[in-house]
Order: C-alpha cells, then structure tokens, then sequence
C-alpha cells in the first residue's frame, strides 16, 4: 500500500471555509482530511509550505498543449498533454474533438480510447467532447467549414460504438437538428448536449432546452449574440436555469466586464471554466497550427491569418486568478474550477472535491494562486522546484 502524508497545508473543504491541518493519501485516495497531527505516520510526508489545497481543476473542453492536439489521434501526443497539464492544476480533462473528416476523427476517437486504457500517470483523461462537425457554418470560428455535417446520430454510433463509450459532451448547433431529433438521442443515452457554433435564436435554444440541451459551448463565443429585440443563444445562458455555461476567462474571449457580468447573471453554480487550449499551449509565441490551418500565437492570443480566435493558450490556474480578480470567492472558484464539471460529468462521487474516499486528485496554490504541486490520483505530477 502506498502512501503520502501532505502537512503544512490549509485545505480548502467543500463548504468553502480553510482548515489548518493534513490529507492522508492511500492507493491514490483520499484516506484522511484532518485539523490534527498525525505523528506515528509511517509512509512519504510532503511539506506543504504553508500552500493552500484545492480539489485538481477540471477542463472539460482542451483541444491541446505542449506541442500536441488530441486530432494528431496518437497515444504519445495525448501523453504529452496529459503530462502537461498538472503544471497548470489540472488533474482531469475532456479529450476535444474538432470538426474535421469522418476518419480523422475515428483515429482520434480510437487513439483515445487506447490511452484511457493506459492512462496511469499525469491527468486523468475522462472521456471525449465531441465539438463539431454538427455545426452551423456561419458559426463555424477555426472549425473548417468543409467538413460541417448535419447531425447524424449513426455518425456518433460509428465513432463511439453502440453503447457511445467514453463519450461525454457533444457540441452542435440545434437550429441544424432536424426536430431536435440528436439532441434527444444523445440526452436519452446521457450523453451532455452542448450548443455551440450556433446562429440559434433564444426561442430555438429555449426549445431545445425542453429537449434536453443543457450546456453551452464557450459562452459568448461563435454563437448568436445579445441584442434588444432578440436575446440569442448568449441571452439563453443569462436566463435559462437548466443551462450550464463553459466560460474562458483569459480576458479576451470573454472582456473582464463580460466575465463580471456572467459572474453576477450566470452565477458561479453554473460557470464551468475551461480553456479551450490548443498545441501552443505553454510553448514560445510562433506560428502553429490547428486542424491544418496555419495560427499565430502572439502573447495571450491564438488567430487564423483573418483575426479569428483558433482556441486559446489559456491555463486553468490563469483562468481561476482571472474569476478571483473579479471578485470571486473561494467557493466560487471551487465550483468552477471542479465541482460543477465533475457533476456535471457523473464523477462527483471521486472527484470535485476535498473529501475522504475520493480520488487524491489535489493542486497546492501559493498566496498568489500560483501552483506550487499537483497531485494526480495519489501521484505527485508536478512539484516547483
């Protein structure tokens, strides 16, 4: 039995509140959550220097970082994401697919698969965001407009198998769902349907709701917009309860005003905070590429040769110092850093927060919210020098 004593912490508990205390990891769980010294432990200690602990962040929505996209559709690409991303906090995430040719797109499904089944070390890989090619072109952003399909349930029964193993959010445009028929399917089989890359009215995306849309894909963003006679798809995340908004809070997807804005109508039970990253994530500014397509990545900012925004280089921990800026409280941060995503997932029963029995999937932030340490399932994935 392995296992890791963490002292010298101030653990951030589910209600919000911090405790001075220690976390006992045994076999990659959480043992232990405690306000006492243990002092006749007999395993690893780690020194927490004083750092606070927060539940590892979840990113439901990632195309890449460190050089690799999860469309290369090989095992040592997804590796180096999944690697990569405990620098940033994050102890889970979402492999996300973009619109592109139907083959394309089964290898990445298939070269998923096979590293799920291997995936022991670094964040855990908890199943596929299926973004595209069921959208609207006109939305279309970075996303190639020739490989746009109508929704087709069989296509996602060929890539995912009858039984749509693994699969967990699927981004579409319910305008193009003839009678709201995928939409329905999907919500059937538990499947997350997203609306995203969408010209819909807010009258479409309330009937869609009714019909089992419940997400929205990076709010704001490729998706009809606010206006006075006609709220969109954007006026739908504001007022409709039962949708959960995917936030990226990098200050330029969504300005500050927008992020206080969606902080304040949205309300942090329903902001989930992802990055929406691709390959050049934690690499130098230079020109990189995204579903073929040639991206400039100056500073903060990722865009096709005509301006349009081809994901982000956002980090997870960039993105809760964003939220915390904005005035954010501890709590706040925890839902949509983990907590909302894991329910929303089904995996809130191992994962989302601090407490005994569930996966030791914990980052280590300094006063600054800097990360210091990340822990991946009782394993120490990143530790600052």
């Amino acid at each position: 039995m392995t296992s890791l004593l963490i002292h010298n912490i101030q653990i951030a508990i589910p209600d919000g509140s911090i405790i001075e205390g220690e976390i006992v990891v045994e076999n990659g769980k959480i043992a232990t959550v405690s306000n006492a010294l243990m002092k006749d432990f007999t395993g690893e200690r780690m020194d927490g220097q004083g750092c606070l602990v927060l539940p590892g962040f979840i990113d439901i929505h990632i195309h890449g970082a460190n050089g690799a996209d999860f469309m290369d559709g090989d095992n040592g690409s997804i590796e180096r994401i999944a690697m990569a991303l405990p620098k940033e906090g994050t102890t889970s995430f979402l492999a996300t697919t973009l619109t592109q040719s139907d083959g394309d797109i089964a290898k990445a499904v298939d070269a998923g698969r096979r590293f799920m089944e291997l995936n022991e070390s670094g964040a855990e890989m908890l199943g596929f965001h299926l973004e595209g090619p069921f959208i609207h072109p006109e939305q279309a952003g970075a996303q190639p407009v020739e490989f746009i399909r109508k929704p087709s349930f069989e296509l996602v029964e060929r890539w995912f198998g009858e039984d749509l193993d693994h699969l967990k959010i699927v981004t579409l445009a319910p305008e193009c769902d003839e009678g709201l028929e995928m939409t329905e399917r999907l919500t059937e089989r538990g499947i997350i349907v997203s609306g995203g890359h969408t010209n819909a009215s807010f009258a479409d995306i309330r009937e869609a709701a009714e019909h089992g849309l419940s997400h929205l894909t990076h709010f704001g963003n490729a998706m009809s917009g606010l206006h006075h006679r006609e709220i969109g798809a954007v006026g739908a995340g504001f007022l409709l309860e039962q949708l959960h908004c995917e936030v990226i809070a990098d200050g330029i997807h969504l300005s500050e005003d927008m992020l206080l804005l969606g902080n304040k109508t949205i309300g942090p039970e329903r902001i989930i905070l992802i990055t929406d990253s691709m390959r050049a994530k934690g690499l130098p500014d230079g020109s990189y590429t995204l579903a073929g397509q040639d991206v400039q990545v100056v500073g903060a900012k990722a865009t096709l040769s005509d301006g349009t925004l081809a994901g982000s280089v956002l980090k997870m921990d960039e993105a809760v110092r964003m939220m915390r800026d904005i005035g954010s409280g501890l709590l706040d941060l925890i839902r949509m850093s983990s907590t909302n995503a894991a329910r929303r997932l089904g995996v809130f029963d191992r994962k989302g927060s601090i407490e005994a029995g569930k996966d030791a999937d914990l980052v280590l932030m300094d006063a600054d919210f800097q990360v210091q340490a990340t822990i991946c399932r009782g394993k120490v994935s990143f530790c600052r020098e």
